[in-house]
């Protein structure tokens, strides 16, 4: 039987400003941490192994530290998001709160310090132990109110539509800093940390004054308190809980896994000059941001499930292109690589327009888990939003800490080198033929294998048309 959605069946019309507002202020909501895991994402393992100088395995160690942390602490704030009492609702004020602490220590993870390996390891272990739980404190109770402000599926959808949008925008802006700053070496990184740190601030503060007058009239969730056991009895008695957590876990995982070794493989297995490869991150970005858009109206008229399968075809399809494609030769000048009137031109072309598909398939990483967690949601009779929240995110977070690790562990074996202060890769230190061979295998079989279990995982599956009202201002 249908709970009663008393608090949403006495509000009045929804009117075309009130909409334009929230969708506009939710697409900010994620722009902070969007453009902090972006950064993240693509540069920060190059930053270790390349900047501070630690080794491929340690600098693995640390992301999977920062994303078991990550993953820990994210049942934790989402049960006390949950439990959370304010005249705007349970989710603002955790929002509010960690916006500053998210931009000082977003600029402070940038930073080398002096030392040991040993002594950097421990800075790097304590800002992103802060980094990371003021990431959860905004991003966990910011997604769990698309859940509670509106019942609508394509309403949902189209939430979740602006949020991405609102992220990749961030994370594109994020990739032009870095490109435009990173050639000055260590100082470039810690500059750009400084700005994503104000810009990741001030958009979370914005986002939060846009949000308040619906966050005030959302769905409350019930408050209880719920012993481990039974959240864990609640969640795998969840069948569709399951089938989406395991979809979003494999599909993270690939994108992670490319996202970390990609500037690696432009630099040091496609031979792309520094000067261009620190911007080929930017391309990827904005097809997302097509694919983002293209998909969401895809999945609202042929279902969710049809645009996923869609999507994943060009995402597997680039990634074995990726993996096989022939090395640019070295010595080229940027101007004849952007000519395109030579075979070495002409294979930064291929390259370029591989990038563009891949990153216009990976979008559905984004999109369709997060669209489809309401089902499961809604399937639960208590609908506690923070509580699928945050086990959903924290499965994918120690995932991909796992994946990561595997990067170091697998780059070490194979006779990756490290090293300090370094600016354009391929000129700091060459690499072994295994080292390539294992790259190329991280960038493109290793993350397609993944997306095809996902797609697996599933099959059976049947779109839920949900006739819900919507939450009216």
């Amino acid at each position: 039987m249908q709970t009663p959605l008393t608090n949403l069946e006495k509000k009045p019309t929804f009117r075309k400003g009130a909409r334009r507002r929230l969708m506009f202020s939710y697409g900010l909501g994620d722009a902070g941490t969007g453009l902090a895991a972006t950064q993240l994402g693509f540069y920060l393992f190059t930053f270790f192994t390349s900047a501070a100088g630690l080794p491929a395995f340690m600098a693995g160690s640390l992301l999977m530290v920062i994303k078991i942390w990550d993953a820990i602490n994210d049942p934790l704030i989402g049960w006390l998001s949950d439990n959370t009492k304010s005249r705007w609702g349970p989710r603002l004020p955790w929002m509010i709160g960690a916006a500053l602490p998210l931009g000082i220590s977003l600029a402070a993870i940038w930073w080398v310090p002096s030392g040991n390996t040993s002594e950097k390891t421990l800075y790097y272990i304590a800002i992103t132990i802060l980094l990371m739980t003021a990431y959860t404190s905004v991003n966990l109770p910011f997604a769990a109110l698309s859940t509670e402000i509106t019942q609508e599926t394509s309403i949902r959808t189209r939430l979740n539509a602006a949020r991405f949008t609102g992220s990749i925008l961030a994370g594109l802006s994020g990739l032009i800093v870095a490109a435009s700053l990173l050639s000055s070496g260590d100082n470039g990184y810690l500059h750009m940390g400084r700005i994503s740190g104000l810009i990741a601030t001030c958009t979370t503060l914005l986002s939060c004054w846009g949000l308040a007058p619906f966050a005030k009239k959302a769905r409350k969730p019930i408050i209880s308190t719920e012993p481990l056991k039974l959240q864990l009895k609640r969640i795998f008695n969840n069948k569709r809980f399951i089938q989406i957590i395991g979809l979003y876990l494999l599909l993270w995982c690939g994108l992670q896994l490319m996202q970390t070794v990609s500037l690696i493989y432009l630099e040091q297995v496609m031979k792309v000059p520094t000067e261009i490869s620190k911007w080929i991150p930017i391309p990827f970005q904005i097809s997302a941001l097509i694919g983002l858009q293209y998909w969401s109206i895809y999945s609202n008229k042929r279902g969710r499930i049809k645009a996923l399968f869609q999507g994943a075809s060009f995402w597997i399809g680039s990634c074995l292109v990726i993996m096989i494609l022939p090395p640019i030769s070295s010595g080229l000048s940027v101007n004849s690589l952007l000519s395109f009137t030579s075979l070495e031109s002409l294979k930064m072309l291929f390259l370029l327009i591989t990038i563009l598909f891949l990153g216009f398939g990976a979008s559905t990483a984004y999109l369709i888990p997060w669209s489809l967690l309401p089902d499961a949601v809604d399937a639960d009779p208590d609908k506690p939003a923070g509580i699928y929240t945050a086990w959903m995110v924290l499965i994918q977070k120690i995932g991909i800490g796992l994946s990561v690790q595997l990067l170091g562990v697998l780059l070490t074996f194979a006779g990756y080198r490290s090293s300090f202060d370094c600016i354009a890769l391929a000129e700091c230190t060459e690499q072994s033929a295994t080292a390539i061979t294992t790259i190329r295998i991280c960038m493109g079989l290793i993350p397609s294998l993944f997306v095809v279990f996902g797609l697996f995982i599933m099959k059976g599956w049947t779109d839920h048309k949900a006739k819900y009202q919507v939450q009216r201002l």
